[in-house]
């Protein structure tokens, strides 16, 4: 079995992300300095640059796990606007048409809308799968 890398190896990745933090902090320095001071010269920059490269190599993955549950969160809270979104503006559409014809109606105020944009959402997700299913049979 062949030991094929592909790009440069740990220790030149890890170089590389510092050079290039110490670039972004360089540059934030310069060009932000309204929002980002950073005094001492390039000795601050290389120090801050490095920090900031060990921190995302050590911490960062910690963070990641720490807040995956807000992630989480976030998504399906993100998911049931959207579907809400839909549900709302096919409601304001049927309320313009005749209502011998249609009437849309969402009861139980936030939790009846929490409600229906979640099943629409996970019906039209099993939808979508059903058919890409199907179109690769």
């Amino acid at each position: 079995m062949s030991s094929e890398h592909s790009g440069p190896s740990w220790p030149l990745r890890v170089l590389i992300k510092a050079l290039l933090n110490m670039g972004l902090v360089w540059l934030m320095a310069t060009y932000l300095d309204q929002y980002f001071q950073l005094t001492g010269g390039i000795a601050a920059v290389i120090i801050v640059g490095a920090l900031l490269t060990l921190m995302n190599i050590f911490v960062r993955p910690i963070l990641e796990i720490l807040t995956l549950p807000l992630k989480l969160f976030a998504t399906i809270l993100a998911v049931i606007l959207v579907n809400g979104g839909f549900v709302w503006l096919t409601m304001e559409i049927t309320q313009r048409m005749d209502p011998a014809l249609v009437h849309l109606e969402i009861f139980g105020a936030l939790w009846g809308w929490i409600v229906v944009a979640t099943a629409f959402g996970a019906g039209n997700w099993l939808i979508k799968e059903m058919l890409h299913r199907s179109a690769r049979d």
